[in-house]
């Protein structure tokens, strides 16, 4: 546990963030999962979307975001 005021602090903080970006990034795994199922314009558009935000939010690393985006996209050429 932590002892100084500052600690606890940055324990409730970080428990808050924690939570925030396991959400973030459940949200994005499904929508992952729903495009890669039906590779669809409006699908590849809302993936592409939560992809660039969970990399803004230091979720998920820029160029993860990027490989990502690149294969969703190279999906839905395909079909």
């Amino acid at each position: 546990m932590p002892v100084t005021k500052q600690a606890r602090k940055k324990l409730r903080k970080d428990l808050r963030r924690e939570k925030k970006n396991a959400k973030l990034k459940a949200n994005l795994k499904k929508i992952i999962k729903k495009t890669k199922k039906s590779p669809t314009i409006k699908h590849l558009s809302l993936s592409s979307k939560v992809i660039d935000k969970a990399a803004k939010k230091n979720v998920i690393h820029k160029n993860k975001a990027s490989r990502l985006k690149s294969r969703l996209a190279r999906l839905s050429k395909s079909k």
